[in-house]
């Protein structure tokens, strides 16, 4: 069994060096991701522009690699604004002129903790006051050179935690899992990105033992189920239920044993009763290698689907002093 485990690590870590090579920014598990967040409490900022910022935060991180969709973000990007000037043009008709002092940050938006910043100028006119402040929005050119720099260095303080609270996530995640909570459990392990390498690989170790639980207490569960099936109705339509239960059991379970030995009892007395053979299909192992590879996807398939299916729970940040 040290063996096997040992083996499925290795494959694990081929298996994300290729994946990370081969889909690159598209693969959010790799990598690390920022939420665009637009703070209520941006002086006089118009409702109307809000969308306008939110739309050129994600232009930011997406052009710099961390952009994504996952859900309950701990780690944002997000955006103060200061009117410097605000004037009206002597032209006719009249237009307004704003000129907005821009500082975007990065941080942990749950503990509050700022990890850097940028400031920049941007400059706009407009028929009213709120089409005049979305034109200098607008101007936010996403390109500036200075965002990889900042990008840079919150991207280095998010691997900094990771590092730091990595025996932290691996314990919460045991807790889970003694709990049989193992979804949630290898979600939260497989969330730490491939780029922090320290943490990942600890995390990695600390998955496959995680998986093999899930899948032992899925197989226990299932057999019993299809025990009670049987033993109500030994019969051909019986039988099918059991088969359609236990062929979704894996079969590097504990106690896929135990599985086939009683698909063989159902399948002969089935061929008593009805005098013809009962054809009830497994799931079958191969090679070792095969074995790997689809534990490997199973597990990081049962993290993703947690995570999908999780409702969005952070409504707001903890950005308390950040400017």
């Amino acid at each position: 069994m040290k063996k096997i485990v040992l083996s499925i690590l290795i494959v694990i870590a081929v298996v994300n060096v290729y994946s990370q090579n081969s889909e690159g920014k598209n693969d959010d598990a790799a990598r690390i991701t920022l939420a665009a967040f637009v703070p209520q409490q941006i002086e006089k900022m118009p409702d109307a522009a809000r969308s306008v910022l939110a739309n050129k935060l994600n232009q930011i991180v997406t052009q710099n690699g961390m952009g994504g969709n996952a859900k309950n973000e701990r780690f944002i990007i997000t955006a103060n604004i200061n009117v410097i000037s605000q004037d009206i043009t002597p032209t006719a008709p009249p237009m307004h002129a704003f000129t907005l002092d821009i500082t975007l940050y990065i941080g942990d938006g749950i503990a509050g903790t700022k990890f850097a910043s940028t400031s920049l100028s941007v400059k706009g006119v407009g028929e009213t006051e709120t089409k005049a402040y979305i034109s200098a929005l607008k101007n936010l050119k996403t390109n500036e050179p200075n965002f990889q720099a900042f990008i840079e260095t919150g991207k280095k303080k998010i691997i900094e935690y990771y590092n730091s609270k990595c025996d932290f996530i691996i314990k919460e995640s045991q807790i889970l899992a003694s709990q049989n909570k193992q979804d949630e459990a290898i979600f939260k392990l497989s969330g730490v990105p491939e780029v922090c390498k320290t943490c990942y690989d600890k995390c990695m170790d600390a998955i496959a033992p995680i998986y093999q639980q899930q899948i032992d207490r899925d197989c226990s569960l299932k057999l019993a189920q299809a025990n009670n099936i049987w033993a109500s109705k030994q019969n051909e339509e019986g039988a099918n239920q059991v088969g359609e239960i236990l062929s979704s059991i894996d079969p590097a379970a504990g106690c896929f044993n135990e599985v086939k030995i009683f698909s063989n009892k159902v399948t002969s007395r089935i061929k008593e009763l009805d005098k013809r053979d009962f054809d009830m299909k497994l799931k079958s192992k191969q090679d070792e290698v095969d074995i790997q590879k689809a534990t490997i996807k199973a597990a990081r398939d049962i993290g993703v689907a947690y995570g999908n299916h999780q409702p969005k729970t952070i409504t707001t940040y903890n950005i308390s002093g950040w400017w």
